[in-house]
């Protein structure tokens, strides 16, 4: 095994197949719960999901959709066949019961790999932090930058899961992921200068779920059959996430 993995793209089918090959595991499996994990994100992302779930009767989650995505409205409303492991890793991505299968954890935990580094460099772009601004004894474990940041997270995820039942970091490196999480929550996902447009985004889908909710026969046709067989706020919320 290299001592040094150089990942030079945050998408998390990409982390998560080259951990599923550096464990021998299926990386079909993993790719393929990869590249469905996030098809029922709303427009404006984690925003727009909390909208669709307060306007929702029985409330939204994008890890739902997703399987909704796949299950119910791909192929003109039939569905793709696809296996009960890739769907259970579709719907166990985020938090809550792990997925049964290694490649569905490993999805889990190359997508918050992805999304954290991700959004580092994009508050970085954005000047809502700066890169001294990481606390010195996060970057001293994970490193100072992104490709740094990734190859460390990749390689002890490796590294810790070699021989084990389930998919899992090092006491330390997983301490220092989520210590900066922490930092993230603390100066960038709840900062009010990164979320000065977030009002008008909840603001424009809550005017377009009434909107349509109100003028149903404006939806277009392939989601009138939603529309007819499971309820007019199905086909809304379906069409606007």
């Amino acid at each position: 095994m290299p001592k040094r993995l150089v990942i030079p793209v945050r998408l998390p089918s990409r982390i998560a197949s080259t951990i599923t090959r550096a464990l021998g595991l299926n990386e079909d499996l993993a790719e393929a719960i990869a590249m469905g994990h996030d098809l029922g994100h709303t427009p404006f992302g984690h925003a727009g999901e909390r909208t669709l779930n307060k306007l929702m009767p029985g409330g939204f989650a994008h890890y739902q959709q997703s399987l909704r995505v796949v299950e119910r409205l791909e192929k003109n409303g039939e569905g793709l066949n696809l296996t009960w492991e890739v769907c259970n890793g579709i719907v166990c991505h985020t938090k809550g019961t792990p997925a049964e299968t290694l490649e569905g954890q490993i999805v889990r935990l190359a997508d918050h790999i992805a999304y954290i580094n991700h959004d580092i460099e994009d508050a970085f772009r954005g000047k809502i932090i700066y890169p001294m601004d990481i606390p010195l004894e996060i970057s001293r474990i994970l490193g100072f930058n992104l490709t740094q940041r990734i190859n460390t997270l990749v390689m002890d995820s490796i590294t810790a899961s070699q021989g084990q039942d389930h998919i899992c970091q090092s006491a330390e490196v997983g301490e220092a992921m989520q210590a900066l999480k922490s930092f993230m929550f603390e100066n960038v996902y709840t900062n009010p200068a990164a979320k000065g447009e977030e009002g008008k985004a909840q603001e424009m889908l809550g005017r377009l779920f009434e909107y349509y909710c109100k003028n149903p026969d404006h939806l277009p046709d392939d989601f009138q059959d939603i529309r007819m067989s499971e309820g007019v706020e199905r086909a809304v919320c379906d069409y606007i996430a």
